[in-house]
């Protein structure tokens, strides 16, 4: 506990900074894997079985199946089936259907981008934070000139570059992150146009 005073004591402005991004970070990633879990952006069991139910002809059952369900596929395929059920024309039935797709993937990308952010951002405040910590260090070498002590300049540098490994040590668990989360929202958009497709598919051959 002792070292990690020392070092933002001794980081300066910089190091604070990534501080309180790196506990961003870390509740940003738990809010957005809790917020995928509850929006079933990891099953997707159920859709697939409504969608065998409708290609069967068993249109009751497979909107039963999917009613009330709060997954990310299942969502879309209960709306994909109201549309086509409602009487309305194939064109404005993919017209809806992709609506309710888009605001669905809108709702499950929300915070990526901020995530993203951070991983740009962190390095660089690191990168800021060593420049400013070696202007420092080269102006007290500077202002001592031959009395200067090597170890008070390997010091004030040691410092500096102590922002630069903070920042990378937030960015990298952060760009991880961003990069499965953004995986696993893209594995639900294209299981939901494969979901979607099969049940116009259905309705085109009955037609």
């Amino acid at each position: 506990m002792q070292a990690l005073s020392d070092m933002l004591i001794k980081g300066g402005p910089a190091i604070w900074v990534i501080a309180a991004l790196s506990v961003l970070t870390l509740a940003l990633i738990l809010w957005k894997l809790w917020r995928l879990i509850l929006m079933g952006a990891f099953a997707g069991a159920r859709a697939e079985r409504a969608v065998q139910l409708w290609q069967e002809g068993a249109r009751d059952r497979a909107a039963e199946t999917v009613s009330g369900r709060v997954g990310l596929r299942a969502r879309l395929v209960r709306a994909a089936i109201a549309a086509l059920a409602s009487g309305l024309s194939e064109q404005a039935a993919r017209e809806e259907t992709t609506r309710i797709a888009r605001r669905l993937l809108a709702e499950a990308r929300t915070g990526l981008r901020a995530l993203e952010l951070i991983t740009v951002i962190a390095p660089l405040l690191g990168l800021l934070g060593t420049v400013t910590g070696m202007i420092e260090a080269f102006q007290a070498l500077e202002s001592t000139g031959a009395a200067a002590d090597p170890s008070d300049l390997a010091g004030g540098i040691w410092e500096a570059l102590l922002t630069t490994a903070a920042g990378m040590a937030v960015a990298i668990p952060a760009a991880i992150a961003h990069s499965w989360l953004e995986a696993v929202v893209d594995s639900a958009r294209a299981d939901m146009e494969d979901l979607a497709t099969r049940l116009f598919l259905a309705r085109a051959t009955e037609a």
